[in-house]
């Protein structure tokens, strides 16, 4: 198999299963990958100035690749209110952040209406700033917080929207495929009720990313399956912005204490989850980021080599891969962001949520943990 001849032609599901399987045309694969990047995206690479904002650490679910989770009752859980939220929020704007990223557990008492309480709390706090973008509440996270206001799926994304929801990240989808999320994550929606979130939160007019967690318990068969929903949920909605693999860590992880997993992806799986997708993707979804915080920013470059065209902003604070066992850090100031792409011989830019280039970009000063 020639894998340049997926530039200008279409792969089946046998044909990406074999470029996953067949080794012998890996560099070809990246090579090709990086070719059509290079038409697609030029030689730029966008970034974001963003920050995290993780509001309880405490959940119900029983992921069995998440390290972060704790009982209600443990001496380091957590539960921010929405002014709390806020006003880290507002830390993240005076620091330089353009967007925060807002996530936590999946709780009772966590339904659409405290949601809606946080939006409106950040949107206080930060407007007199001059605002900043509000991307919050993966799929699962709006699934269960309307489930617990005895509301439908429309109408609490309608009224998330309404409060200032800009965009969701498309967190909680590790593997679409209903056998393998029996054991990774037992107590989370199905494959196609994440589905459904997504192309409702489209059609109200919310974007959202789009993500794989990879090498854990899947198989290469599995992953086909997800890239595969990825791109008909795009061909029919066009509502992603970007892909982002996220390669498992499993230091510290149930998977790894179970002895269900020995360890986390190999270099080439983290490389081919970029250059596949790209080959796959094409001009459908031409944003592909890399991760540094889960890669390190030496393997994200060469992952920018290998099909991806954003790297991962400042995060300022990203405390889920820190408890899973990563140590590439949580937080990057927009000048070592900017070095690491120059490093390669390609031109940095500054990018909002919607990968609408800022032309004037921000002072180059220490972004620092808030």
């Amino acid at each position: 198999m020639d894998p340049f001849q997926f530039k200008n032609k279409e792969i089946s599901k046998q044909e990406c299963l074999e470029l996953f399987e067949n080794d012998a045309i890996f560099f070809d694969t990246l090579k090709a990958a990086d070719s059509v990047r290079g038409d697609l995206c030029g030689n730029v690479v966008t970034y974001i100035l963003n920050a995290n904002i993780n509001f309880t650490n405490v959940c119900t679910g029983s992921c069995q690749f998440c390290a972060f989770k704790v009982s209600k009752n443990s001496p380091s859980a957590f539960f921010l209110t929405p002014d709390q939220i806020g006003r880290k929020a507002c830390d993240a704007k005076m620091a330089g952040a353009m967007e925060v990223c807002v996530q936590g557990g999946l709780l009772p008492e966590i339904d659409t209406h405290f949601q809606i309480e946080i939006l409106k709390s950040i949107r206080a706090q930060t407007n007199p700033l001059g605002g900043i973008s509000i991307h919050a509440f993966s799929p699962m996270e709006i699934y269960t917080a309307a489930e617990n206001a005895g509301l439908d799926i429309k109408t609490a994304l309608s009224m998330l929207k309404e409060a200032g929801l800009d965009s969701i990240p498309g967190t909680a989808a590790e593997i679409l495929v209903d056998d393998v999320r029996k054991t990774l994550c037992p107590d989370k929606i199905s494959a196609d009720d994440w589905e459904k979130v997504v192309k409702t939160a489209h059609r109200t007019g919310i974007p959202t990313t789009c993500t794989i967690m990879y090498g854990h318990i899947e198989e290469n068969k599995d992953r086909v399956e997800h890239l595969f929903r990825l791109k008909r949920i795009q061909e029919e909605t066009g509502g992603f912005t970007e892909f982002i693999p996220l390669t498992f860590l499993h230091e510290n992880t149930p998977l790894i204490k179970k002895g269900l997993v020995e360890s986390g992806a190999s270099g080439l799986l983290d490389l081919k989850m970029y250059a596949i997708p790209r080959l796959l993707f094409k001009e459908k979804l031409p944003n592909i980021q890399v991760s540094w915080v889960k890669l390190g920013t030496k393997f994200s470059q060469v992952g920018l080599c290998a099909g991806a065209n954003d790297f991962g902003g400042t995060l300022m604070e990203e405390n889920i891969s820190k408890a899973a066992g990563s140590k590439y850090g949580s937080s990057m100031t927009q000048q070592k962001i900017e070095n690491c792409i120059r490093q390669i011989g390609r031109v940095p830019k500054l990018r909002n949520t919607q990968y609408k280039i800022i032309e004037e970009t921000a002072p180059k000063t220490p972004i620092q943990t808030f």
